[in-house]
């Protein structure tokens, strides 16, 4: 069974250009698209596995990415952009009409990533920026539904792909720790 991750990387992780200048994130919308302007290339670009970060259909991970928040400009159609969740840290702008998330900002300044904007790079309209080079909360996806009995089959395909699993604490207990706060959700529902 092939494990998917997220569609830019379930084929391989291509390469950045090494040149990548920046360039325009646009949403999923048909109709007047949300643009963003970035400037220069990505930093820490990686498959996330946290529930609040956006997938495309069918991703078990997001990627994302980031880049000084003074490189972030609305381009187009910033009238369709809203905060997902004004009481999370990472405030995400999503697109009102198709859900496409185009950035998150930190707005509390004694955050250590203050200053930081959160992308996804296969919202480039061209390729070319920095590879994803790790996972990061990897144990999370539990917590969206996948089944704790799959992650070894996840890590090994993260392995593979050259993307380091990263947990806060080793693979099991992290496992565990997801698996109760799911098990609780579910019970609450």
């Amino acid at each position: 069974m092939t494990v998917h991750i997220h569609p830019s990387v379930d084929n391989g992780v291509k390469a950045g250009s090494g040149s990548f200048a920046g360039g325009t994130l646009v949403c999923k919308c048909k109709d007047r698209p949300v643009k963003v302007g970035i400037r220069g290339d990505v930093a820490h670009n990686h498959a996330c596995g946290c529930s609040k970060c956006w997938k495309p259909e069918g991703a078990t991970f997001s990627v994302v990415a980031v880049v000084p928040r003074d490189n972030v400009t609305v381009l187009e159609n910033g009238d369709k952009l809203q905060v997902v969740d004004a009481s999370a840290t990472i405030q995400r702008h999503a697109c009102k009409v198709c859900g496409t998330h185009m950035y998150g900002r930190i707005e509390n300044k004694a955050h250590p990533f203050y200053g930081l904007d959160f992308i996804h790079p296969e919202l480039f309209e061209h390729g070319g920026s920095a590879a994803p080079g790790f996972a990061a909360f990897v144990s999370s996806v539990i917590e969206s539904g996948v089944d704790a009995k799959e992650m070894p089959g996840i890590r090994a395909r993260l392995k593979e792909l050259g993307l380091e699993p990263y947990d806060c604490l080793s693979p099991a207990l992290m496992d565990a720790i997801s698996s109760h706060v799911a098990q609780s959700r579910a019970k609450a529902a």
